[in-house]
């Protein structure tokens, strides 16, 4: 049995809307895209223009750390709208072929992008790819010709991936580290596709291991060595002193019950029958996840045969590489949420897994 089982046979989101990496916009367009300024409204005091470079592919967000829209060009020069630490929010303009669109009132748009899995975006007509709007994002429509509608709205992108140019009568950089910090370049830092271990020190003692992709900031460097700053929440109920599985099960909670109010029972631990499907790595649309993350795709017993995904720590996974499709397991595992950004179905932290015999 190869690593990822029966992939994505039965998760309805998987098969209707996973962006191939063959789709990989790396390769969708070279040349004078790369160099292609979006044309936008004038922002800041009149006649400044700040403008930011893409320098490192990114993705294209609805608000800092949110909702993957689509994804952008090396190269491509955006207007600043506004920088808020160390997100940048740019004005997005270009064509879409219009019969990948579909008619929508939501949050205030008029146009949503109905093509599946993605949609280019593009300098003109049939021009040069600036890059690809997922399904589902949402746009502003400004003029319509025969088979092409030219849209806008405005999005974030990871600041770091990102060289700033400020207009002549700009205002002082709102990116610059404090007095005797690090170049604004080296300010934040990403984490590689395994993480990075954390250290007391140069060569101390590791205190926690960060999940790929994970954001840091850069205070101090000593050679190769950088001190970084990370902040984040963990799950502490006052008055408990571990984390054991057996703290806190609310048993008589059902999937179904979550997905009616996903934020209510956040954290706290269920003890499920389950029925595994397979074991799937999370893709960037998934914004519930971090990037190639493991996760068990199952579903309950029950007559609603709801989905549920088990997300798995990367050490555990030889504990459940050998799970046959459709076997029964028990999960007991912490609610990451209620409902899933883009399914509706909710994620459980994998604390204990447990085979039933006879599969």
């Amino acid at each position: 049995m190869g690593k990822f089982p029966v992939k994505h046979l039965f998760d309805p989101f998987v098969s209707a809307m996973t962006v191939p990496r063959s789709l990989d916009i790396r390769r969708a367009t070279t040349g004078a895209a790369l160099a292609l300024s979006v044309v936008a409204t004038a922002v800041g005091q009149a006649g400044a223009q700040n403008l930011a470079t893409v320098r490192v592919e990114e993705n294209l967000r609805a608000e800092p750390q949110g909702t993957i829209i689509g994804r952008l060009l090396v190269g491509t020069s955006l207007p600043v709208l506004q920088v808020d630490g160390r997100w940048v929010k740019v004005d997005i303009h270009g064509w879409v072929w219009t019969r990948s669109m579909q008619a929508t009132d939501r949050q205030g748009f008029d146009l949503t992008v109905f093509e599946a899995p993605h949609e280019n975006l593009r300098a003109e007509p049939s021009g040069a790819i600036l890059g690809l709007l997922l399904q589902g994002a949402l746009l502003h429509r400004q003029e319509d010709i025969p088979g092409w509608t030219r849209v806008r709205r405005e999005a974030w992108v990871w600041g770091p991936s990102m060289d700033l140019q400020e207009g002549p009568e700009s205002g002082p950089d709102r990116t610059s580290p404090p007095s005797g910090g690090p170049p604004t370049e080296e300010r934040w830092w990403r984490s590689g596709p395994g993480g990075a271990p954390i250290l007391t020190g140069p060569d101390g003692d590791t205190l926690a291991r960060s999940q790929p992709g994970a954001e840091m900031e850069v205070l101090a460097r000593q050679g190769n060595w950088a001190r970084v700053r990370l902040e984040g929440w963990i799950w502490a109920p006052s008055g408990a002193e571990t984390d054991s599985a057996s703290t806190g099960i609310v048993t008589q909670v059902v999937p179904e019950e979550l997905t009616q109010d996903p934020d209510s029972f956040r954290g706290q631990v269920v003890d499920w029958e389950l029925q595994f499907i397979s074991l799937e790595e999370a893709e960037r649309v998934r914004t519930d996840f971090y990037e190639g993350e493991p996760f068990l795709l199952t579903r309950t017993t029950s007559s609603s045969r709801a989905f549920v995904y088990v997300a798995i720590p990367p050490e555990r996974l030889a504990e459940v590489e050998g799970l046959i499709p459709l076997e029964r397991i028990r999960v007991v595992g912490r609610i990451r949420t209620g409902a899933a950004a883009l399914t509706g179905n909710p994620i459980l932290d994998l604390l204990e897994l447990t085979r039933f015999s006879g599969g």
